[in-house]
Parts: C-alpha cells; sequence; structure tokens
C-alpha cells in the first residue's frame, strides 16, 4: 500500500514510512481524483486542470510527459497506483489510501470531531503554491468543504459535550473555526456556553452588522467590566495571537499555566473586533526561530507574549506593527493558588487585554487608513534601531517622506524629533539648533496627538538636552502616565533621572524597560551604563556597555569607568574607539553643554574622562 499525505505536505509514503520520489503535478493529480467523486478523470480534464493556463494542445503534450515519469517510477511494483488508458486516467484505491479517508469514516462523533480537527489544523497541501489559478481555486474550495465538515463534526458531537474530556475537544475545534471565520456567531455561542459564559459580559449586536467592542472609563476613570455595541467594524479584522508560556524551569506550573492561557484565549473569543489566532497555530509561531518574520506572514497585529517564572505568570500585550508593548502585567501562580484562582486569574487577564485592545483600536486604524505614510515610517523607526548618522539622517529622510503622504501624521513628528537630539548626541558638537529643531517637531507631535505618550516623550528627552531638567522630568512623568507599559518612554523617563542625579530611580527605572522589553535595544544598556557610572558601580557600567550590539556610542562612558577602576587598557582602548568616531571630542566643552542638575555629576563624570586620558 501507498499512503497519500494531503495535510501539511503533500507525499506519497511506503508501508514501511519511507518516502516516494513523486513528481509534484503527480501528487497534485492523485489527490485531485482522490478527493472528487469518481476514481476516473479523463486526460482532457486532467489536462486542463494541471495546465489550463497553455493552450490546450501543450497542455495534452504535458500531461503525456508526466504520465511517462509516473510508468518509470511505478515500473517495479506489483500494483500500479494507476490505469492509463488512450482517453483516461483512474486511481486504484486498493493500492493508494490517504488522509482523506478520515472525513469518511465512521466512529463515534467525539471520535470523528477530534480526528478532522487534528488533520484540518495542518493544512490542506500546505507546501506547495499552486501553479495555476485552476489549482489554487480547486485547493481553497477543498479548505472551505473541510471546513464546513470541521464545522458539522461538531455539531454532531455536542451532544456527547458532558463526557470526560469532551470539552476540550470541542472547545479546540470552535476556536480553529473562529479563527478561520472569526463571524460565525452560532459558534461562538456554543464555545462561550461550554466555558461557563463570558467574564467580558458583552452585549451582542442587533441585526447583521458586526460591531467593535470599547470599554468606556467612568468619571472616575476606573474600568467597567461593560463592553458595548458601537460602530460597525473593518471587514478586515486585526488578528490576535495568545503564545503558549515558555518558562527556564519544567515544571508541573507551566501545565497549568499552558491551561490558563487556553482559558483566556476561549474567553476572548467574546470579541467581535479581534480575530484569535487558534492555539495550535499559536504553538507553532512560539516554536519557529523565525518568529517575527512568521508572524507578519499571518497578518497579526496582536501578540500576547507570557512566561513562566517563580515570581509568576508575566504577560505582555505587544503591538506588532511598531513592537510597542502597549500592556504588561504579573500573576502569582503559586500552586496552592493556582488551582482554586485559575477562572479568576484568566477573567482578570482577559479584561486587561480587551479593554487595551479596544482602546489601541483607534491607532490601528489610523494608522493603517495612511499606508504610505504608515509604511515610510515603519522604515525610518527601523532605522533608529541604530544610532550612527547615517542611520540617523536615512531616517529622518523616511519621517520626511511619511510626512508628504500625510502632512499631520503625528507619529512621524515624533521621530523627526527623535532624529534631531539623536544628531545632537552622536555629534557632540552643542548644536542648539538641532535641540530648537526637535523641541518643534515635538510640540508638532503633540498639538496632532495630546494623548499620544510618544509626543512629550520626545519633548521631554530636548527639554532635558536643553539644561531644562525639571521641565524634562515633568514631561517624561506625564508620557508614562499616558502609556505606563511603554517600554520607550520608561526608558527615556529613566534617562533623565539620571541627569536630574537622581542615578539610583533611574537604574530601578531602566530595569523596569529591560523587563518589559528584555531584547533590550543599545539606548537601554547605555543608559543602565551611565546610572551605574553615577553609582559609582563602574564594573557593572562597563557590563552594560559589553552588552551593546553597537557600542560606539558607550565608548566614553565605558573609557570612564574602566580609568575609575584603574584598568588602563580597557580605558585606553574604549578612548582610542571614541576618539575614532568623533576625534573633535572636547571634554570641558562637552560637559559644558550636557547638563546636570547637581554639580558632583559633573566633577565624577570629568574625572573619569579625565583619567581616561580625553
Amino acid at each position: 500500500m501507498l499512503h497519500l499525505q494531503t495535510f501539511g505536505d503533500l507525499r506519497l509514503i511506503e508501508t514501511n514510512g519511507d518516502p516516494v520520489r513523486y513528481p509534484i503535478k503527480g501528487l497534485l493529480m492523485m489527490a485531485h481524483i482522490y478527493a472528487g467523486a469518481s476514481q476516473e478523470l479523463s486526460r482532457y480534464e486532467l489536462a486542463q486542470f494541471l495546465w489550463n493556463d497553455v493552450e490546450a494542445d501543450l497542455a495534452r503534450l504535458n500531461l503525456r510527459k508526466l504520465l511517462s515519469r509516473i510508468r518509470e517510477t511505478d515500473g517495479g511494483r506489483a500494483e500500479m497506483p494507476f490505469d492509463f488508458t488512450a482517453t483516461t486516467v483512474r486511481l486504484n484505491t486498493q493500492v493508494v489510501s490517504s488522509d482523506l479517508d478520515i472525513f469518511r469514516a465512521g466512529g463515534s462523533p467525539l471520535e470523528r470531531l477530534n480526528a478532522i480537527a487534528e488533520l484540518t489544523q495542518r493544512g490542506f497541501i500546505g507546501n506547495i503554491k499552486p501553479a495555476t489559478k485552476l489549482i489554487d481555486a480547486w485547493i481553497r474550495a477543498q479548505r472551505d468543504a473541510q471546513a464546513l465538515q470541521l464545522r458539522q463534526a461538531l455539531l454532531d458531537a455536542l451532544p456527547d459535550a458532558q463526557k470526560p474530556g469532551a470539552a476540550r475537544t470541542i472547545s479546540s475545534a470552535a476556536l480553529q473555526i473562529l479563527e478561520r471565520d472569526p463571524n460565525d456567531e452560532q459558534v461562538r455561542a456554543l464555545l462561550h456556553r461550554l466555558s461557563g459564559g463570558s467574564s467580558l459580559n458583552e452585549r451582542l449586536p442587533n441585526g447583521d452588522d458586526h460591531a467593535r467592542v470599547q470599554v468606556k472609563r467612568s468619571e472616575t476613570g476606573e474600568t467597567p467590566a461593560d463592553i458595548e455595541r458601537i460602530s460597525p467594524m473593518p471587514l478586515i479584522l486585526p488578528r490576535l495571537v495568545l503564545l503558549p508560556p515558555t518558562s527556564k524551569h519544567a515544571d508541573a506550573g507551566l501545565a497549568l499555566a499552558n491551561a490558563l492561557i487556553e482559558d483566556v484565549t476561549i474567553e476572548l473569543c467574546a470579541l467581535r473586533n479581534i480575530s484569535i489566532v487558534a492555539p495550535h497555530t499559536a504553538g507553532q509561531i512560539r516554536r519557529d526561530s523565525e518568529k517575527a518574520a512568521v508572524v507578519a506572514r499571518h497578518s497579526i497585529a496582536y501578540l500576547l507574549d507570557t512566561k513562566l517564572s517563580e515570581e509568576g505568570l508575566f504577560a505582555q500585550l505587544v503591538y506588532f506593527p511598531t513592537d510597542e508593548i502597549i500592556w504588561a502585567n504579573r500573576f502569582a501562580m503559586t500552586p496552592h493558588i493556582l488551582p482554586r484562582q485559575r477562572r479568576l486569574i484568566a477573567q482578570q487577564l482577559t479584561m486587561s487585554v480587551a479593554r487595551e485592545l479596544a482602546e489601541n483600536e483607534e491607532e490601528r486604524l489610523r494608522f493603517e487608513a495612511n499606508p504610505e505614510a504608515y509604511h515610510a515610517y515603519l522604515v525610518g523607526s527601523s532605522l533608529m534601531s541604530k544610532l550612527t548618522l547615517p542611520h540617523i539622517r536615512r531616517a529622518r529622510k523616511a519621517f520626511k517622506q511619511s510626512l508628504s503622504h500625510k502632512a499631520d501624521f503625528s507619529p512621524s513628528f515624533t521621530g523627526l524629533a527623535r532624529t534631531f537630539t539623536s544628531e545632537w548626541l552622536v555629534t557632540a558638537q552643542g548644536n542648539n539648533e538641532l535641540l530648537h529643531l526637535a523641541e518643534q517637531n515635538a510640540l508638532l507631535a503633540i498639538e496632532r496627538d495630546p494623548a499620544s505618550a510618544a509626543g512629550h516623550r520626545e519633548l521631554g528627552v530636548t527639554k532635558l538636552y536643553l539644561g531644562d531638567v525639571d521641565a524634562s522630568v515633568a514631561a517624561l512623568h506625564l508620557a508614562e502616565e499616558l502609556s505606563p507599559h511603554f517600554a520607550d518612554v520608561i526608558y527615556s523617563h529613566a534617562d533623565t533621572l539620571v541627569h536630574a542625579s537622581r542615578p539610583g530611580d533611574a537604574l530601578a527605572k531602566i530595569k523596569k524597560a529591560i523587563l518589559l522589553n528584555p531584547i533590550a535595544p543599545d539606548a537601554y544598556l547605555w543608559c543602565a551604563a551611565g546610572a551605574s557610572f553615577f553609582l559609582e558601580q563602574y564594573e557593572e557600567a562597563i557590563a552594560y556597555v559589553e552588552a551593546m550590539k553597537d557600542k560606539a556610542p558607550a565608548h566614553r562612558i565605558a573609557a570612564a569607568s574602566c580609568a575609575m577602576i584603574g584598568d588602563r587598557k580597557r580605558a585606553l582602548f574604549h578612548r582610542q574607539r571614541a576618539e575614532s568616531i568623533n576625534p573633535v571630542f572636547d571634554v570641558e566643552k562637552w560637559l559644558a553643554i550636557v547638563p546636570f542638575k547637581e554639580h558632583w555629576q559633573k566633577e565624577l563624570y570629568r574625572e573619569g574622562l579625565l583619567k581616561a586620558g580625553f
């Protein structure tokens, strides 16, 4: 017997499990016949199916060549999978079996549902890019038919929902159906009945239109649990994936944490403004080494990333297009608490995510309504990950291009402001014209979007370098209040606290930013190095610099730290690197323009730089 596998990779397998080297077109022909009502098709039909994009005579010639190759491949077999005549091709189902047989198999409704769900979640013919529109249309039609069969199997299994293990099987299948069709209200309602009702207390829409959700705040600023119907939502729903938790230590708590995330996944299916990625796909994304590429390929807008540690379950909601952490929290997960409070934790986590999704929707829709401006903005943002002059100036060009597409696009004004302050830092020439340009763009960003933390953040950074430390702290405090889990804002606040002569507070805050953004940008580590230096923790300062991918901006602080512990060799190394980047650097000129609130801080930095040989 040969086995035709159509879900996942399309391939033919021997009885012993070895793959058969078969032509791809031959496998497609075999799958096409096997899935059809008849086990025999005319040569004309097959030629049109496989090569409908060429002339009929050429299609028939291609088919003859394909059948010849198949004869050569099958030449040593006692029984052939195909019978060929002058006008037809017949598939011998006595020789070939297929995973498609699962759709025709009997068994109990629960067994059948489980088998179909496990099969379809792998995807029908997932490894082949269709060569023609007809093949593509056939694959899509097969997937649609299989989805309907999965849905019918789910409905057939409902009377057995009280049996042991049935709820998990049915819930998993329901999530798979909703991932494909978020507007299937019947399946959504079934899922919530199985889960014991939703903690969201949603009000379902009247009529046929689908509604977005919105969390309304009371006059006290608290968020009630009711989510109500508002304006019709766009046809394309943003997608959310809840990544299963990871843990450095494999223990029983990880299994419970996984179950908790499954509870949250079911709860979030109450939302009409989001498409939830099914747990199977989420698990695949978690394991993939190219996670960002997979997320982009699946058009996922939001990720809920979770990690389990001795301190509990850490969860953070990330808006993928801008890599912004829009919410984060930690939940106690001690063994004696979790079994009893699992449902309560799931409800708290669900409500928090639902609230943040609703509040971020307006920004997402505004971004996606201006795709050219948004794309240019993303280009600029990606360039700002490296603090080198060429990258900064290329980013500035991209932000200006973004504003040429949409003149009031607030994020691009914040990006422009950041390029000017970054250039001021990198060149270390005290050019206040750059800072005034940064201030102007930050104010333009705030004027267009006063509720966004980003504009206030850039204003705070600019005020710092203009020497107004108190105004800087105030602006960044407001920015952090507006977005308390925005790691970049927390980093900027920490950087300002360094200059406000509060290095202890700064180090605590930058550590919080690194916790929120564990693969920390170099700027975070640079800030942590500065805070450590002024706490006279010189070894720690050097360690933060060593962790930077691009150490260019931090060679001065590294040289000063090495000099303060008497490591002249490393101090010389970092000083030479700093001088090669900026050969005209002058200690007194730089200290005259760098703002420090208290005099001791400037003297400590001067001592370190002079000891390093600057």
